[in-house]
């Protein structure tokens, strides 16, 4: 639960941090470039958010770029996913279900912790 919460604090700040970075740069510079306006925080995650939706997508964003890193047995998923098979393997049925439990409740389903 301790990490749950501290992965969306370290994703809500930043959000905040990069909300500030892209305002300072734009009320920076656009005005002085182009006299154009000056832009809010709100403005600023709004312009986030579209720079995402156009240049980057919100689903599977590494795997469509780089799906065959996937197939390379030295990529650092695969290791991941190596050293998670060995550590669920050496369980045992009540450990392995208590771990399992504790990782849905982060957002992870049965597919991804049963996967080698």
């Amino acid at each position: 639960m301790k990490k749950c919460i501290a992965i969306l604090f370290f994703v809500a700040l930043a959000v905040v941090v990069f909300g500030l970075v892209v305002m300072g740069l734009w009320n920076w510079l656009i005005p002085a470039l182009f006299s154009g306006p000056q832009i809010s925080f709100a403005e600023a995650l709004g312009i986030l958010v579209l720079s995402k939706i156009l240049f980057g997508g919100f689903s599977g964003g590494w795997k469509r770029h780089h799906h065959c890193c996937n197939h390379n047995p030295y990529s650092w998923k695969m290791k991941w996913k190596e050293k998670m098979a060995a550590r669920m393997s050496t369980m045992t049925p009540e450990e392995r279900e208590k771990f399992k439990q504790k990782m849905q409740r982060c957002g992870w389903s049965d597919e991804k912790l049963e996967q080698p």
